[in-house]
């Protein structure tokens, strides 16, 4: 599970469709269903249901949701406040 992963899962929930999320994250369509069978396949379940209309989360990927954002705030946060440090001698 990557950084990449869970940001196409949360963009993918938020948006509803792949290929929004996709847009939003500045990816191709199929790279982000790539992140998004990695991911599936990590955890060994389905987070979306696919069908015409787009993709819904299933009862684990609502589950997993709230955990996924606040990874990625949390990894926000470090990057923030590590940029620029100076590396110890």
């Amino acid at each position: 599970m990557n950084e990449r992963e869970l940001q196409a899962f949360v963009a993918v929930a938020q948006h509803g469709r792949m290929d929004l999320a996709a847009r939003s994250l500045g990816y191709s369509q199929p790279a982000v269903s790539y992140q998004i069978k990695c991911l599936e396949q990590t955890l060994g379940t389905r987070l979306f249901a696919r069908n015409s209309n787009g993709a819904a989360l299933t009862r684990a990927g609502r589950l997993m949701l709230p955990s996924a954002q606040a990874v990625l705030v949390l990894m926000a946060g470090i990057k923030t406040t590590t940029v620029n440090v100076p590396v110890a001698a």
